[in-house]
This record gives structure tokens, sequence and C-alpha cells, in this order.
């Protein structure tokens, strides 16, 4: 398949999104995963956040050892697989319904911020846990041994609530992140990439962008989800709490400790994440296209539910026309449906799997009747 074709490939494969979208999640996460625990030591109210991101790295691999930066991943692959599937496959699904449902193309924009804000919420639900998990073990002195020794001892000492403390705060910042993200990544999508083809560099540019704006502009309510989070004498129990805790401690630079690490990180965090799934909807994609073997039944003329069928049987004495009619029973399509599964959106759908664009005029498959 060309890299031309790469927009007409189906869009409705719930399945290639949500692995694709696995892949790209556990990809984005793996690959920056030292640089996150580097931001969460600049946002902690516990160290004096003076020192850059290079020296809070190196302080960290000669004081802790030089696996210290990537404690606690394991966290991250078992939430941002699942989560990031829900996230990319919802985001397609409403990305299509609701550029369908706009009169114009000019409300485009507005339809993939909507998009995104679904996405995030599905997204999210499955994720906090493990977030809260993977800045437990990245603080300073984290006592946990293993992302379970922490699961399990946050659950008996603080209880299932402490999972979901800091919810009402990632919502609140991943939602206009998200939105924001999405938006500047399909209007940077409409410079670098006017044609819409497979394009890895113009994939990778337009993640860039797109998380180096949305991750500055959500840089304060980032350093108040990690404060939620990681807290551990609940001083601060929601949003507003933790906007007071950090002015009174840190003033208003607090809102902004480690706003060049969260950019940094970002940055080659959606530039990976965008570039991943979007390659691999297009290997998914082209696989699915060429392991789908077109099945249509073609007939002369359709009148109601009679169809008409003339041939010419030619005998060792001469020519003979006959006509038949075949009856078929009321209410057979034309076509056979292919069954997509309900997958995330809580319904079975039955999508005739031959749309328009791809029909053939050549006959696959003969009515033979004696």
């Amino acid at each position: 398949m060309n890299a031309d074709d790469y927009e007409t490939l189906p869009t409705d494969s719930v399945g290639t999104h949500m692995t694709a979208g696995a892949i790209a999640g556990i990809m984005e996460h793996c690959v920056m995963y030292p640089l996150d625990s580097v931001k969460t030591r600049m946002q902690s109210l516990a160290t004096a956040g003076t020192d850059g991101i290079s020296e809070t790295f190196i302080k960290m691999v000669r004081q802790e050892g030089i696996f210290r930066p990537i404690r606690g991943m394991s966290a991250m692959v078992l939430g941002a697989g699942p989560s990031h599937a829900m996230y990319f496959s919802a985001y397609e699904f409403f990305k299509e319904t609701l550029t369908e449902m706009v009169p114009s193309n000019k409300y485009n924009t507005l339809c993939y911020g909507a998009a995104g804000c679904v996405s995030t919420l599905l997204h999210d639900g499955v994720m906090n846990p493990a977030e809260v998990v993977k800045q437990r073990m990245q603080m300073v002195n984290s006592p946990y041994r293993s992302a379970l020794n922490c699961l399990t001892n946050v659950y008996r000492s603080e209880g299932f609530s402490a999972f979901y403390r800091s919810y009402p705060t990632q919502l609140t910042m991943n939602v206009p992140f998200q939105s924001i993200h999405f938006m500047v990544y399909e209007f940077a999508q409409t410079i670098t990439n006017k044609e819409r083809k497979y394009n890895p560099a113009a994939h990778m540019v337009s993640g860039a962008v797109a998380g180096a704006l949305a991750s500055a502009i959500t840089t304060p309510l980032d350093v108040c989800k990690t404060l939620l989070n990681t807290q551990q004498n609940t001083k601060a129990q929601g949003l507003i709490q933790a906007m007071k805790l950090i002015y009174q401690l840190k003033g208003p630079a607090g809102y902004f400790r480690g706003v060049q690490a969260r950019i940094m990180y970002q940055m080659p965090s959606t530039a990976i994440c965008w570039s991943t799934y979007e390659f691999f909807k297009y290997v998914l994609g082209s696989t699915q296209e060429l392991r789908i073997a077109p099945t249509k039944v073609f007939a002369e003329e359709i009148s109601g539910n009679t169809v008409d069928c003339s041939e010419d049987h030619s005998a060792d004495h001469g020519s003979q026309t006959h006509s038949e009619k075949i009856n078929f029973r009321s209410g057979l399509p034309r076509e056979l449906p292919a069954m997509s599964g309900a997958g995330l959106y809580g319904s079975m759908s039955f999508n005739t799997m031959h749309k328009a664009d791809y029909r053939q005029k050549d006959t696959i498959l003969d009515v033979i009747h004696t």
C-alpha cells in the first residue's frame, strides 16, 4: 500500500486504534520516564527546587543509584496500555462522529477539542491510580520497594480514595491540556502535512509543538496534581487547598516549578506518541485492508424482493435463451454484513464492510443455479 492511500484506510476499526494507541502510550512513557522522574522531583515541595534538569538527574543517580530514575516504570506500563487504547480509539470515534455532524469544515477544530475532552475522561479514569503509584516511587527517599508494594501500602494506610484524590485536579488539568493538544496537533498537520499522508516527520513535529504549548499552559495544575499524589499527611484534599498550600510555601513562582522539565518531557513524549500511533495505525490498517476479502452478491436487476437473472445457455445443437426468477427471502441485504465489535462504545454495530469508495465492478461471487 502506498503512503498516498493512508487517509483512505477504514477509520472505524476500533481494534486498530486501540492496539496502536496502547503501543504508542507504552512507548511514550517508557522512553521519557527518566525525565518524568526529574520533573516530579523538581515539582516536589520537599526539595529546594533550585537545581536544574541535569543537576537533579545527576544527583538522583549519584545518591540513589543508576536505576533510581526508572523506579515505578512498571506501574506506567500497566496503566499506559489500556488507558491509551481507550484514549485514541475514543478520540478517533468522536472526531469522525462530530465532524460529520457539523455543517462546515470551519468547526472541525472545535470538534477535535471536544473529542479530546471525552477521550481524556476515559484515559484518566484508568491512568490516575498508576500516576499515584509512579509519583510515590519517584519521590526523594521513597520507602516503597516495588510498584506492587506501593500499591498495597497506600491502599492499607490511606484507603482506595487515595488513588483518586487527584482525579478532579487531573481532569481539570488534562481536559484543557488534551483539548489544546489535539487542536494544535490537527492545526499543525494542516501546515506540515496538507495532503494528510503518512508522514513521520510531520507527525513528530506536530506532536512536539502541540505537547510543548499545552504543557506550558497547564503547568500550575500539574504542580497541584503532584502535591495531591505525593502527600502522605493529607494536608490538602482538593485543588483549591493544594493551590493555597503551594502559594503559602513557595509563593507565585511555586506554580511553575519544573516547567522546563515538563516542556522538555512533553515535547519528545508527544512526538514519540503521535509518530508511534500513526505508524502502527498505518501498518495495522494496511494489514487489515489486505486481510479483508470482499464478499458481494451481484444481480442483473432487482425489483422488490425478486431478482431477475437472464443467461444464455449454449447446447451442442443450437442456442436457447433461458430466463428465470430467483426469489430471496424478504430483508436479505445485497451485501453480506460484517460485524464490528462493541468495543469501547457500549453497543454492537453492524457495518457494511465495503463502502462506496471500495466497490468493485467485477463479479466476485456468482449466483449459481440449475
